[in-house]
């Protein structure tokens, strides 16, 4: 029997879409389709029944994908076992459900692993988030358009978004996507316009110039790295890769045997990064003499991620992001076992080589690229010679109120602020928007891994649903009873 999409008792036919020019009036306005968004509108209309409408404000044709699910792709795969990843965090196995029921993996026999655990690609997910989606009907209404500008006003927002549409909205959700990566100086001054530097690593589309036996430089070695050398694999690319980073980490495997989460790291949490240290060192010893992987204590960290982060002092959540972020991410952040074999069989064949180094200088000779790195075990400096780079440095949270032009226009009218550790955007404890003056906005709330300088632990997908819910239901009871609200701003329109 196949698995329901959520929500598939609702009306069919999809979001009702937007015309440009329009005047727009709702209760709630989401800004970002991708899952942050999708996950926040399928809870709010599920625990507010008497919704009839809201709008998701998104330039991309299908909601629910995001960056991260519209992969065309078929080698991104999901980094998660499909049974861990759900819109319905009380019914983990939901999607695996939908997944096995809907035929989805006829076609791609190598999403199965032999235990049983299903990795299907990325855009597979995108389809079972789109149809929960889908289902709400006329609930929920798409504007196809960019946000480009938020004003306050009696009661609520006035969002102007591109193509002359206005939405009216007494709440709005902001769930922007993170900004592209930001690439090295010294390879923007040297490479730019050359065609075969790829500053975007998520236009997957541009690897097709790169030749099957050009010498490529990846900047980067974590996940971003991974996916790379995956497609790159299936287009055929059998050169030689070498991917550098300042402390050359590659992101880690799912363990052989999985254990429930090990340790307690949220009764007196530690105050300091070198207890924090201390703590998962000792548990991760004891896991390992009962037998059990350091998986199952990095796990157990991440669920009580929120309760760990909130109890560092900001000088302390600083250290660790300075001194253990990057170790985090290649332990937290695990990658696929089909694409963990592809990088296994490039290193073993000597196609692949992962170094800890540093950019020095790149120079552009005619086609050829020259770049000399400085290796971080001994300081020895090396030149040598490459057809092609790609920048794979992660998302450049940092920059993301430059960037967007939502968020500058937002910081300019004081509506919003980066988090002090520059993380994203700085959040109340109940999710609002924090303003210039310290204080949250009414009715401005905050969803998705760009919240995470004040909720920490947000980037994996259990732990966006989980603060999508708490966004949602902060919506929900924000909003009066439908038949209390001012009809001429926020009626049906």
């Amino acid at each position: 029997m196949s698995a329901a999409v959520p929500g598939s008792d609702a009306p069919a036919g999809g979001a009702r879409p937007a015309i440009d020019g329009q005047q727009i009036e709702t209760p709630v306005a989401i800004i970002g389709g991708g899952f942050s968004g999708a996950a926040v509108a399928w809870h709010l209309l599920r625990q507010r029944p008497d919704l009839a409408e809201i709008v998701i404000v998104e330039p991309r044709e299908e909601l629910g994908r995001g960056l991260a699910y519209s992969a065309a792709d078929p080698s991104h795969r999901i980094n998660v076992p499909a049974a861990r990843m759900s819109l319905i965090p009380d019914e983990p196995e939901h999607f695996d459900a939908w997944l096995e029921g809907s035929g989805s993996l006829d076609g791609d026999p190598a999403a199965r692993m032999p235990d049983g655990r299903n990795f299907p690609a990325r855009a597979v997910f995108g389809d079972y988030v789109s149809g929960a989606l889908k289902a709400l009907g006329s609930r929920l209404r798409h504007v196809r358009a960019a946000a480009t500008d938020i004003a306050r006003v009696p009661g609520g927002y006035r969002i102007a978004c591109s193509g002359g549409s206005v939405v009216n909205a007494r709440l709005v959700v902001l769930a922007v996507a993170h900004v592209a990566p930001s690439p090295p100086s010294v390879l923007t001054r040297a490479l730019a316009g050359h065609p075969r530097f790829l500053a975007n690593p998520w236009a997957t589309e541009q690897l097709a110039a790169i030749g099957p036996q050009d010498r490529v430089l990846i900047v980067g070695t974590g996940l971003t790295m991974a996916d790379i050398v995956a497609s790159l694999d299936r287009l055929g690319h059998r050169g030689e890769i070498v991917a550098v980073s300042r402390r050359g980490l590659r992101s880690r495997g799912h363990p052989a045997f999985v254990f429930d989460p090990y340790g307690d790291f949220a009764t007196d949490p530690a105050r300091n990064v070198r207890e924090l240290v201390r703590r998962v060192r000792a548990a991760v010893r004891a896991a390992e003499a009962e037998g059990k992987s350091w998986h199952c204590v990095l796990d157990q960290v991440r669920l009580q991620g929120s309760a760990i982060w909130n109890a560092l002092p900001l000088k302390e959540r600083a250290r660790l992001l300075r001194h253990l972020r990057p170790f985090w991410d290649v332990h937290r952040f695990r990658i696929a076992p089909q694409v963990e074999a592809a990088l296994d069989l490039r290193i073993a064949a000597g196609t692949l080589s992962i170094r800890a180094a540093a950019l020095r200088s790149v120079e552009r000779r005619g086609e050829a690229i020259e770049v000399t790195l400085r290796e971080r075990r001994g300081g020895r400096v090396v030149t040598e010679r490459f057809d092609a780079v790609v920048v794979a440095t992660g998302p450049a949270h940092g920059q993301v109120f430059k960037d967007n032009q939502l968020l500058s226009a937002l910081e300019a009218a004081g509506l919003a602020r980066p988090d002090p550790l520059r993380l994203g955007i700085d959040v109340a404890a109940d999710g609002r928007a924090v303003g210039a003056d310290g204080t949250a906005q009414p009715g401005l709330f905050v969803a998705g891994p760009l919240a995470r300088g004040t909720v920490g632990e947000l980037m994996g997908l259990p732990d966006v649903t989980n603060y999508a819910i708490r966004i949602a239901t902060e919506t929900a009871a924000a909003l009066p009873a439908v038949e209390d609200r001012d009809e001429r701003l926020y009626g049906q329109g």
